[in-house]
C-alpha cells in the first residue's frame, strides 16, 4: 500500500460501529489509492515504418525476357563399328594400308623399313594379327614423312655455266658518282694490243643432270658373277633374275645393314634385305642358306648367302634394288660388266 495512502487511514478516527465500519473504511481508502495511480510508460520496441503511398515509390523497370543461350550443336561423323584400326590415316603419307596378303616383312619391303621397327612404332605384338584394310604407321614417329619421299627430287640446286669460264662477281649497288672528267690525252709511249675475247665452250644441249643427294651417293656391286636370265620388269619381274649353282656365293651390293634374314615372305624362299641409307635396300632371294642375321653390318662384296632355288623353279638369285620402297632396275645402278 502506497504511504500516502496509508497516512490516510491512520488520521481517520476508528468507527464506532465496529468492524462493518472499519470494514467499509479500508476499501474506500484501496479504491482511492487505486484511482491515484499513473500507468508505467510503454516504450515500444519495434515501432512500425511509415506508410508511403503508392505514387511516392519509384517505379519499377520493366523486365525483359533475354534470349535463350542456345549451344550450337555440331554434327559428328557417325562412328563406324566396322572400321579398321588406324583408318583416319588412311591415304596420309608415311601411313600404309593392308592389303589381302600383306605380312610385316612384305610392308617392310614394299616401305623401305625394317619390319621390327614397323612392329615397334605401332605397338604390334603379335606380327600374325594384321587386319585387311587396317592403316599402320611406317615412317619414324615425328619425322615429316613427305620430306622424305622428296629427295633427291630437287634440280634447281644445280648450276648451269661452262667449266672454263670464272663466275662474274654480283654487282654491288651504290650511291650514284660524279661523272668522269675527260680523259687524258694518251701516253707519248704506244698502248699495248687490246687482248682478244675468250672463246666459251659450246653447250653441249640437253637437260641439266639432276641433283644428287647423299643417299644417291652409293657404290655398288654385282650381287652374283651369274648371267642375267629374266630382266627387270616392274609388273611381272621387281628385279634381275641372276643364274648360277646351288652353293655360288651371294655377295652385299653395298655396304648396309641386315634388316631381316629368313623365309617368312611367300614367294622370296630363304631371303636377306640389306637396308644401304634411308633411300636405298636390296633384297636376295631363293637362296639355300643364310649366312648373316638380323641387325648385322655387312661390307660391299661380302658373302652373305649361297645360292639356291628355295621357293623357286631353278637354282637362282632374285635380286631387287628399292628406293624409298618402290623396286628400280636394278640394271641401272649397278656397274656396267
Amino acid at each position: 500500500m502506497a504511504p500516502h495512502c496509508m497516512r490516510r487511514i491512520s488520521a481517520r478516527p476508528a468507527p464506532t460501529g465496529g468492524t462493518r465500519w472499519w470494514t467499509l473504511a479500508l476499501v474506500c481508502a484501496l479504491v482511492g489509492c487505486a484511482t491515484s495511480r499513473q500507468p508505467a510508460p510503454v516504450e515500444e520496441r519495434n515501432p512500425r515504418s511509415p506508410v508511403v503511398p503508392p505514387s511516392a515509390t519509384a517505379p519499377i523497370p520493366p523486365v525483359t525476357a533475354s534470349a535463350p543461350t542456345v549451344t550450337p550443336v555440331v554434327p559428328t561423323a557417325p562412328v563406324d563399328p566396322n572400321a579398321k584400326p588406324g583408318a583416319e590415316n588412311a591415304g596420309k603419307p608415311g601411313y600404309y594400308t593392308i592389303k589381302p596378303g600383306d605380312t610385316l616383312i612384305r610392308v617392310g619391303l614394299e616401305t623401305g623399313q625394317n619390319a621390327r621397327d614397323i612392329a615397334r612404332w605401332n605397338n604390334i605384338e603379335n606380327p600374325n594379327s594384321l587386319e585387311v584394310g587396317q592403316v599402320i604407321r611406317v615412317a619414324p614417329p615425328g619425322t615429316d614423312p613427305t620430306a622424305t619421299t622428296a629427295r633427291g627430287v630437287n634440280a634447281q640446286r644445280v648450276e648451269t655455266r661452262p667449266l672454263d669460264t670464272r663466275p662474274t662477281p654480283a654487282p654491288v649497288a651504290s650511291a650514284p658518282t660524279p661523272a668522269a672528267p675527260p680523259l687524258a690525252a694518251p701516253p707519248i709511249t704506244p698502248a699495248p694490243p687490246a687482248m682478244p675475247p675468250v672463246a666459251t665452250a659450246p653447250s653441249t644441249g640437253g637437260a641439266p643432270p639432276a641433283a644428287r643427294e647423299p643417299d644417291d651417293d652409293v657404290n655398288w656391286t654385282w650381287p652374283a658373277s651369274g648371267a642375267v636370265i629374266n630382266g627387270f620388269d616392274e609388273a611381272r619381274n621387281k628385279g634381275l633374275a641372276i643364274s648360277g649353282k646351288a652353293g655360288d656365293p651371294v655377295f652385299a651390293a653395298a655396304d648396309g645393314r641386315v634388316v631381316y634374314a629368313g623365309s617368312g615372305l611367300r614367294g622370296y624362299g630363304n631371303l636377306v634385305i640389306v637396308k644401304h641409307n634411308n633411300t636405298y635396300l636390296t633384297a636376295y632371294a631363293h637362296n639355300q642358306s643364310l649366312l648373316v642375321k638380323e641387325d648385322q653390318v655387312v661390307r660391299r662384296g661380302q658373302k652373305i648367302a649361297e645360292m639356291g632355288s628355295s621357293d623357286a623353279e631353278r637354282v637362282q638369285l632374285h635380286f631387287e634394288i628399292r628406293r624409298l620402297g618402290r623396286p628400280i632396275d636394278p640394271a641401272r645402278l649397278l656397274p656396267s660388266r
